[in-house]
């Protein structure tokens, strides 16, 4: 099972997180599963990454598994071009995962994401 944690955080607060996590390495204190992480600054940036159609092509590769962009792009009833380029910056950012077959696919169990809300 593998998890992926979607948020929204300062630079500072990341920072704050991956010093925790490492010392907790430092005394040999080692989570039971990884879990692989992306932070955004701000929900603005968030939602640019992340929009509709893109969350939609998330669910898809992750309910129908790996796939050609081709054929993503005819299941979504979308140009190639645009589900071409969402893959990549999906891939660039670490949702998306290419195998060796030159296959898209969702490998996360499980996608959270997270962000407070301004006071």
């Amino acid at each position: 099972m593998r998890d992926f944690k979607v948020g929204i955080k300062s630079r500072e607060e990341a920072n704050r997180e991956t010093s925790a996590i490492f010392a907790q390495f430092d005394k040999g204190i080692f989570p039971e599963q990884a879990i692989e992480r992306v932070y955004f600054h701000d929900v603005k940036t968030f939602l640019k990454y992340i929009t509709p159609k893109r969350f939609e092509l998330l669910d898809n590769l992750h309910h129908n598994g790996a796939t050609s962009v081709r054929a993503l792009a005819k299941l979504l009833n979308r140009h190639y071009k645009n589900v071409f380029d969402d893959v990549k910056l999906l891939e660039q950012i670490g949702l998306v995962e290419k195998d060796e077959a030159g296959l898209y696919s969702v490998p996360w169990d499980e996608v959270s994401a997270s962000f407070k809300l301004a006071a």
